[in-house]
């Protein structure tokens, strides 16, 4: 009875392991994050119930809560409200102790009201799940304990930290520290890696923020998604259906003109668009006026080209410094990233009509050719070229 009723060597109870955080993990991400939070697929009843029981099992998690505070977290990102934001925490605090900021925000009945709608609340929710939540890890310890006896609570032990660690902590913290960034979202989300397979594709992070409602993680071809995979084969099979996917810009060479269809084509697609932009005019700006320098003043340009890309209001004091100097002093440089602002205005304008919308855009596109700036007519060009087909 040692090794339990399984009776498995030291490598199946490793592989045991792995399956079960993956399958947790699988929960979160798919269930709990795509599906409940930001609902960007449907899942079949059988294979969300599945996941209601495995996630009330693995880690006692309540589905209205989990949702509620990554809502409140997306709302409020990176202010004093955030639940769990390491600019406001610092990263330690989050990463070491994500799972107690949770907590503590789930006893915020404000933020279970306003951010949990629209989750389970039937009689097995109410009185099972909900009402004794605790009760699902200690039947998973006893259940663990007779199946692989002694090395039992070992699995059960990792399994209890696995989610607070790699999600709470990991995710919530790294992800919003250190790692790159394939968008200029708002807040300071970033991917920690490009391959989302150890937590299920929650470490493309950026990604997510600039599209939460996304089913799909990924954007670049390069990058993999393990919950989309997963995503992919619970539909094969009739158990999940993705409602949306990262628009991927439409492009049509050689069109020149620029009309309604164009413009909502670029507003739906602007983060590929400013990306784009940093990427084929402000980048190439920046190297020009670089050679144009002395040697011994190249230090004062590091960090040069993030500060020129990055969403102004991520900026912090000394960043906005430098970015004042080099407006002054590097004409170019002040053109182009004057445009920069210019177009992002366009879509901002929330109030302004569509055929005032259409006019900026045609307007922005004329002067920028105007400037004689080889990099804004090219890129003049490319915003042309978008369609919605």
């Amino acid at each position: 009875m040692f090794y339990g009723l399984c009776d498995l060597p030291w490598w199946g109870n490793l592989l045991v392991l792995l399956v079960f955080t993956q399958v947790t993990i699988i929960g979160v991400t798919v269930y709990l994050h795509r599906c409940q939070a930001h609902r960007a697929l449907n899942m079949h009843p059988i294979a969300s119930h599945f996941f209601r029981l495995w996630m009330w099992l693995s880690t006692g998690m309540i589905t209205k809560e989990w949702a509620a505070v990554h809502r409140k977290h997306h709302a409020k990102c990176e202010t004093n409200e955030d639940p769990h934001s390491p600019q406001v925490f610092g990263l330690t605090k989050v990463l070491w102790e994500g799972a107690e900021l949770y907590r503590k925000e789930t006893a915020n009945a404000e933020t279970l009201e306003r951010y949990g709608q629209g989750t389970p609340d039937d009689w097995i929710e109410r009185n099972l799940y909900t009402k004794h939540s605790k009760l699902g890890v200690v039947i998973m310890l006893l259940l663990d304990v007779m199946l692989f006896g002694v090395p039992g609570i070992t699995i059960w032990a990792l399994q209890m930290i696995w989610i607070p660690f790699f999600a709470a902590g990991v995710v919530n913290g790294v992800g919003h520290y250190w790692g790159y960034r394939n968008f200029e979202c708002p807040d300071q989300a970033r991917n920690v890696f490009p391959w989302g397979i150890f937590i299920g594709g929650e470490e493309l992070h950026n990604n997510h923020h600039t599209y939460p409602t996304s089913a799909k993680l990924s954007v670049k071809w390069w990058e993999v998604d393990m919950g989309w995979f997963y995503i992919r084969l619970l539909e094969l099979v009739g158990l999940a259906k993705a409602k949306r996917r990262p628009p991927e810009p439409a492009l049509i060479p050689g069109k020149t003109h620029i009309d309604v269809e164009t413009l909502k084509a670029i507003i739906l697609n602007r983060f590929h668009v400013m990306a784009h932009y940093s990427r084929e005019v402000i980048v190439p700006i920046l190297h020009q006026e670089k050679q144009k320098i002395q040697q011994e003043g190249k230090d004062m340009w590091k960090r040069a080209k993030s500060v020129l890309i990055r969403e102004t209001s991520l900026l912090d004091t000394a960043a906005k410094q430098k970015l004042a100097y080099f407006l002054t002093h590097y004409n170019s440089m002040h053109v182009v990233y004057d445009f920069k602002e210019r177009l992002q205005n366009i879509w901002a304008q929330s109030s302004l009509k569509e055929k005032e919308l259409l006019e900026a855009l045609q307007k922005w596109c004329h002067e920028a050719e105007a400037t004689g700036i080889k990099a804004l007519k090219e890129f003049s060009n490319y915003l042309k070229s978008f369609s919605l087909a």
